[in-house]
């Protein structure tokens, strides 16, 4: 049974940076593109963040510079480096699949920018 299980958030003031984790089990991880998501209050979840098999990446616009994703399929892990954070950036960060069918969503990692 596929499980996703992400780490690494916190409350961290303007201009501050985090970097979050994602594991991956009971899913080939090496041959999946995987995303980061994210989950504000009163909104839609967002991807924000992707990257493929082959390591080509992409960003949403809101976060584009800021933040970095990255992956090991050693350790089926993929990370976001957040740096620049700003207040707007405050949500749930989830990981999954890129495309449909998504796997579980797991219960993410909460993210609190101060201003």
């Amino acid at each position: 049974q596929a499980q996703l299980v992400e780490s690494g958030g916190g409350l961290v003031q303007t201009g501050g940076s985090l970097r979050l984790s994602c594991v991956a089990s009971g899913i080939r991880f090496s041959i999946n593109d995987m995303g980061w998501y994210r989950l504000a209050p009163g909104k839609q979840r967002e991807l924000v963040a992707s990257i493929t098999s082959r390591r080509f990446t992409n960003y949403a616009s809101s976060v584009k510079d800021r933040f970095t994703i990255s992956r090991d399929n050693a350790k089926n892990t993929v990370y976001l480096q957040m740096n620049s954070l700003k207040p707007e950036d405050t949500a749930v960060y989830q990981c999954n699949l890129v495309s449909t069918p998504y796997l579980g969503w797991g219960q993410g990692t909460q993210v609190t920018v101060s201003s």
